[in-house]
């Protein structure tokens, strides 16, 4: 099977969808889906959050992001109350479960590849 590929244009240049979201200042989208049973499938694409409401999300999948811009200052923070400033370069891992707020003062980018088909 031959690899599959999206350039610039077609995925980190491009602002995602808007999620629902308190102020409409998140935003996700979809790249890459693998072909296997739906249980199984992961999904990768990019994540932003602008300036506005925080985000709270509570994952019902396993998932993964690595930062890549931060304009301002950007922090997430989980239901255990650790609060992380994040920076380009840092990774994180959200089990199944976990509660994270996602808020900023302007806006962060994340690459994201998470257990769980394409959203629609």
């Amino acid at each position: 099977m031959p690899m599959q590929y999206r350039p610039a244009a077609e995925g980190k240049e491009v602002k995602p969808n808007s999620i629902p979201s308190p102020g409409n200042n998140s935003f996700l989208g979809d790249i890459f889906t693998s072909n296997q049973p739906k249980d199984k499938q992961i999904t990768c694409g990019f994540y932003r959050q602008e300036k506005g409401e925080p985000l709270v999300y509570e994952y019902d999948f396993d998932e993964m992001k690595i930062i890549l811009e931060v304009e301002g200052e950007y922090t997430l923070t989980d239901e255990t109350g650790l609060k992380v400033k994040v920076a380009p370069g840092d990774v994180f891992f959200f089990p199944k479960g976990t509660t994270v707020t996602f808020e900023t003062t302007g806006y962060g980018l994340a690459f994201f590849t998470g257990l769980r088909p394409k959203m629609d």
